[in-house]
């Protein structure tokens, strides 16, 4: 029994001074202590001088991932202000590092549009870094002060002369409150790319000194802005453009200002991207919706003006969506988010001053440019036909359901328990394999599904030509969720959806087809953490009796010297090339035993990074996948070509 204490009073009271409240609770100010939130302290001194750029004063910002992983992030602006603050009798400088809700960025001028965590990004950064060094040039002193885990133990001080201005940052994560503290070179890449295409006209330098062998570096300059970003997007894909150039539109209501970007491709997927004040809203918000209202409302307008349409006839927004790249950019004096990490814009004037912007300014151009027009209506009429057609192969499955046919699929050895919690389904490839799965399996909790042939590509095919495909009806049966709108969660059948497959070419392409069936069509299942992906071993090496199974080459090794002890004694290896070659036993032992096996899960951390993917692997074009290919080969271990 847990003791309880009586004596409750002002002692118990804990109040948590400035930067301390930060160190107990980090997630609170930065979202996690994974990778997330790692990389999160770099967008936070980024941001700083990306503000500082806005304002008009910072033309080029230098970002360099040092050894050790240290960050230094230094700009050309005025330089933080160095002069005794009023009320705190310190420089200005050490309270914009040292205290929470400190900065120019509360009304007192300094800056009119502002990104970062309101304020408090630079002294939760000096918070949660081991040390962190801030130098300043004012155009006549260079000033400098460190910190050590968000204190200090001298003031700010002159160590120079200079005629030149801006701010330098240079901080080391701190060890004790993140996971890990090393930087991914591609997901800094990426949100600085975004900044620099954001904000026309500022020059971001990007550099990784980590590895002499291996220096990478990038000069992100876009005179064309939000236009090139959904360029981009369309080269890195492989997308072919359908409606000409890029559709560009801007404006301004009092002290809000939107840009737009937007461009139809020949995928069948939609990727919106909406921004307010450079910060990524991925939950979107008041702008991205209005701007869904709009272009849907546009569309609709456009057709029944030009007899596209019949009477009755609507064209929905996911219809109208298909296949277009759109960049959405807002810049407002005071974003209003609806969490502290900024996911989703809730300003309520936004939704109808985009609103207004689009009907006004698409419309216009839809009608000076009939050719783009025409392209745009006949792809959404294309999706709304698609959607109709699978409406009516959704009802065709209903039917045959209702008339008696069973609903589990013929290769489906099912599992006794009911409770989601402990059942699991192995797809698994192949009837060789599959039987050994079936074998070696526990009946109680553990169901196999065999699947066999080529496996539908499905980043090539509308959802009307997913329903009762061969290949894939019988993973939706036996989940029982169904796909698409009609997708529910609650149907699901088994807690743990694992892909096994060969540990070789053909096998990374069934996962692989697997996942974007998954991803496209059932996203809640990856994104509630129902996906995994078995990991049968590579090798099986012995001696005698002696037996040990090895995930790796280094593994192999490590066996085989351990076995051999030093070259004694002769050691048999054998190479797995499929799960067929196993015995149910051994499948059982190595692959398929919770007690023993390794499962990964597939996660979402960042969805758009995985729709990118997929776009790439999956898509028709041959030349973004080689260059993909090429880029992460040195990644991947254990490839048996």
């Amino acid at each position: 029994m847990i003791q309880q204490n009586k004596n409750y009073d002002e002692n118990d009271i804990q109040v948590l001074e400035g930067l301390e409240a930060v160190r107990k609770r980090p997630s609170m100010y930065i979202g996690s202590t994974g990778s997330g939130g790692l990389h999160h302290l770099v967008y936070e001194i980024v941001d700083n001088s990306i503000d500082e750029a806005l304002a008009g004063y910072c033309t080029e910002i230098k970002v360099e991932i040092l050894k050790g992983d240290i960050i230094r992030v230094s700009d050309n602006g005025r330089g933080i202000p160095v002069g005794i603050h009023p009320k705190e009798k310190i420089s200005a400088a050490t309270v914009v590092y040292t205290i929470l809700h400190a900065g120019g960025k509360f009304g007192g001028g300094g800056y009119k549009v502002s990104g970062g965590l309101h304020g408090v990004g630079a002294s939760v950064v000096n918070a949660l870094s081991e040390w962190l060094e801030l130098t300043v040039k004012d155009g006549e002193n260079v000033w400098f002060q460190r910190f050590e885990r968000g204190n200090y133990s001298e003031e700010l001080k002159a160590v120079g002369k200079t005629t030149e201005t801006g701010t330098s940052v240079m901080f080391k994560a701190d060890g004790e409150i993140f996971e890990e503290t090393v930087y991914d070179y591609e997901i800094l890449l990426k949100r600085l790319r975004e900044q620099a295409f954001l904000n026309t006209g500022i020059r971001i330098s990007f550099s990784d000194l980590r590895d002499d062998e291996n220096i990478q570096c990038e000069n992100l300059y876009y005179e064309g802005g939000i236009r090139q970003f959904v360029e981009h997007i369309h080269e890195t894909r492989g997308f072919e453009s359908l409606s000409g150039d890029v559709i560009y539109i801007s404006g301004n209501q009092g002290d809000m200002f939107a840009e737009i970007a937007l461009q139809y491709n020949d995928s069948y997927n939609e990727i919106v991207l909406s921004f307010a004040n450079n910060i990524h809203t991925k939950d979107g918000g008041t702008h991205e919706t209005g701007f869904k209202n709009a272009l849907s409302k546009v569309v609709n307008e456009y057709g029944r003006k030009m007899g596209l349409l019949k009477d009755k006839e609507k064209l929905s927004g996911d219809d109208i969506r298909e296949g277009l790249v759109a960049i959405i950019s807002v810049k407002l004096t005071e974003c209003e988010f609806e969490s502290q990490t900024k996911v989703r814009l809730g300003n309520p004037e936004v939704k109808p001053f985009i609103e207004k912007l689009v009907q006004e300014k698409l419309m216009n151009f839809l009608e000076e440019n009939p050719d783009t027009a025409k392209i745009i209506f006949e792809k959404s009429l294309s999706a709304l036909k698609a959607r109709e057609a699978a409406r009516r192969a959704r009802e065709a499955e209903r039917s045959k359901n209702a008339f008696g046919k069973s609903a589990m699929p013929e290769k489906l050895a099912d599992c006794s328990e009911r409770d989601t919690r402990y059942t699991e389904i192995y797809i698994v490839e192949g009837d060789s394999a599959g039987g050994s799965a079936k074998q070696g399996r526990d009946r109680r909790y553990q169901a196999i599904l065999s699947l066999w042939g080529k496996m539908l590509n499905v980043e090539k095919a509308r959802i009307d030509k997913i329903y009762g495909n061969d290949k894939l009806e019988p993973v939706v049966a036996a989940l029982g969720t169904s796909i698409g709108e009609d997708f529910d969660i609650e149907k699901l059948r088994y807690g743990k959806v694992i892909i096994m497959a060969d540990a070789d070419v053909d096998g990374m392409h069934i996962r692989t087809l697997l996942l974007t069936f998954f991803f496209r069509y059932m996203r809640p299942l990856i994104t509630n953490g129902n996906i995994y992906i078995a990991q049968p071993p590579l090798f099986k090496v012995w001696r005698g009796k002696q037996e040990r199974y090895a995930f790796s080459n280094e593994e192999r090794d490590k066996y085989i010297a351990e076995l051999s002890e030093n070259g004694k004694h002769k050691v048999e290896t054998q190479r797995y090339k499929g799960l067929g070659e196993m015995d149910p036993i051994q499948l059982w032992e190595t692959t398929m035993n919770p007690e023993t096996r390794t499962i990964v899960k597939i996660s979402m951390e960042d969805a758009l990074k995985a729709d990118e993917i997929f776009s790439i692997l999956m898509g028709d074009k041959v030349e973004p996948r080689r260059k993909f290919i090429e880029k992460n080969a040195k990644f991947v271990q254990n490839l048996d070509i």
